[in-house]
């Protein structure tokens, strides 16, 4: 098969903390909510799919949560982890964190036997942060089941806005993970298998 490269994540930018005593939290099911009482005091408009959100000040939910799906009315989010039900009244702060990009096929997928493939980071220089890959062997995977794959971390300083890193194995799907992020943009990272 041909080499091919694809851009997984491309132009995400940190969003500003949103905090307040009207944020709460619902488990219905396998559906985890984190919900805004009021969209004039928090909405939920700026996130999208794949953002990583960290939450404090919360009676049983601080931790990091990824973006499933945001409300067309823009007053919850559906996050992939579980959360505990708790009602708003707390003051609690989400900030965003960081960004994992959309699954792509690696060479498990298609049975390849040299399991190669390179990562390209682009990021502007007042990005902080860092931005590793991650695999997985499971076809249809959760959150638990992404690893670290080992080599392909690149810690921005600010003066690096370029990077490249090789790593082998047949992974099904890889993807992109961004943490620490508290400023800047990640304008592309591409991927070649």
């Amino acid at each position: 098969m041909a080499q091919t490269s694809t851009s997984i994540l491309s132009d995400k930018n940190h969003k500003a903390d949103k905090s307040g005593t009207i944020i709460s939290f619902t488990k219905i099911g396998t559906e985890y909510k984190i919900s805004s009482s009021d969209t004039a005091t928090v909405s939920f408009g700026t996130y999208s799919q794949y953002d990583l959100i960290t939450v404090t000040g919360s009676s049983n939910n601080n931790g990091t949560y990824t973006v499933k799906s945001v409300s067309s009315e823009n007053d919850y989010i559906i996050v992939e982890e579980e959360v505990t039900t708790e009602t708003a009244g707390s003051s609690i702060t989400l900030d965003n964190t960081g960004f994992v990009s959309a699954k792509s096929q690696g060479d498990g997928y298609y049975s390849q036997p040299d399991g190669v493939h390179t990562v390209s980071y682009k990021v502007n220089a007042t990005l902080t942060g860092s931005i590793k890959m991650q695999g997985t062997l499971a076809t249809t995977p959760t959150e638990d089941d992404w690893f670290d794959i080992a080599g392909t971390t690149f810690t921005t300083d600010q003066s690096t806005t370029i990077s490249s890193a090789n790593f082998t194995g047949n992974f099904v799907w890889v993807r992109a993970k961004a943490t620490g992020v508290t400023a800047g943009t990640i304008t592309e990272i591409l991927l070649n298998k």
